[in-house]
């Protein structure tokens, strides 16, 4: 018994050491090492067509094909703080009838926080704009809990709603014409000029 044993446990360990073996075999054969540099050096590109930045349209251009009908829709995630209508009461917020073009910080009455009591200037569409994305990163200490709204059509949307509500509404800012489009043309009004004179 004990001899039949012994066959036994010199086969298993027998099978064991072959494993091993062929394992080890295997490794040395098909092994591959990925070695982890100790640091990266980041290397800046030096092409500058890599870094093509894709811009959208120019507020400008947002608001004059603005939607006042859809910026209603967007108001009503404003509702429970604030007003449009002229002689609205304040709210949680102030009112917002004739808030384009008003001083920031400017609602006689109204217990602005710090960060828009001591703020300067007005409520331009470019600043209501940027207010609107991020009021926390446009005024830091605001005490307003919206988050913002992160798509430029529903600002411009929501910034077209709130200017029907005022008597006289500052005008929309003008769209500028890309340089490139305004010198093509001064080029060509320049050929046409000189073709007439010959």
């Amino acid at each position: 018994m004990s001899l039949e044993s012994n066959k036994i446990f010199a086969a298993v360990l027998s099978s064991a050491l072959l494993i091993m073996v062929i394992s080890m075999i295997a490794e040395g054969v098909f092994h591959t090492e990925h070695k982890k540099p100790a640091f990266t050096i980041e290397v800046a590109s030096s092409d500058a067509a890599e870094e093509v930045v894709v811009e959208g349209p120019s507020l400008a251009e947002r608001l004059q094909n603005a939607d006042a009908g859809k910026g209603e829709r967007q108001f009503a995630k404003c509702k429970s703080c604030h007003t449009v209508e002229k002689g609205g009461k304040d709210g949680t917020g102030p009112h917002l009838y004739g808030v384009i073009g008003r001083g920031i910080g400017d609602v006689a009455g109204f217990n602005y926080s710090g960060a828009l009591s001591g703020a300067e200037g007005d409520w331009s569409y470019e600043v209501l704009d940027q207010w609107l994305a991020s009021p926390k990163n446009t005024f830091p200490g605001t005490s307003m809990a919206f988050a913002g709204i992160s798509k430029e059509d529903q600002r411009a949307d929501l910034i077209a709603y709130l200017r029907t509500f005022h008597d006289d509404a500052p005008a929309l800012p003008e769209v500028v014409a890309d340089e490139p489009a305004a010198e093509d043309a001064a080029e060509a009004a320049e050929g046409a000029a000189e073709e007439a004179q010959q």
